[in-house]
């Protein structure tokens, strides 16, 4: 009957080491789906913002372009020249705050999208699982030498 313990003992030992290896495939498969599933989205919200930024970008191109053209057509009718003195100033005056606008937007588009960034360092539980292992076969171990 002394002798079956340490068989036992051994038996359970690897049960154990077999049962924490499946537990840790498992869940590095699950961390590797969740992985996958969470760069597909943030490619798809970046991709959003992308595009967002694009048309709000078009929309202030329009924008500086029709009062620009307008200012340039008033000045013009009432028989100023639109490209010198205070008219220049006008218009580059609208230049200026469309780029000043475009930098604010695109200051934002850079903090939206590192918004969402996941840290590399958040882990997925695999080095546990492991860990756990070392100690249950290291106490299998010690029980079948005492």
């Amino acid at each position: 009957m002394a002798q079956l313990a340490p068989i036992a003992t051994a038996l359970g030992a690897g049960a154990s080491i077999y049962s924490t290896v499946r537990q840790a495939q498992t869940q590095s498969s699950n961390a590797r789906a969740q992985a996958e599933a969470a760069r597909q989205q943030e490619a798809a919200r970046q991709q959003q913002l992308a595009a967002q930024q694009a048309a709000e970008a078009r929309a202030r191109e329009a924008r500086l372009a029709g009062t620009t053209a307008a200012a340039r057509a008033r000045l013009a009718a009432s028989g100023v020249s639109p490209d010198e003195g205070s008219a220049a100033a006008l218009t580059a005056g609208f230049e200026r705050d469309a780029a000043a606008a475009q930098a604010d937007s695109d200051q934002v588009f850079a903090a939206r999208l590192s918004a969402g960034r996941r840290s590399l360092l958040n882990n997925d539980g695999s080095l546990t699982t492991w860990l756990r292992a070392g100690s249950s076969f290291g106490n299998s171990l010690r029980n079948l030498l005492d």
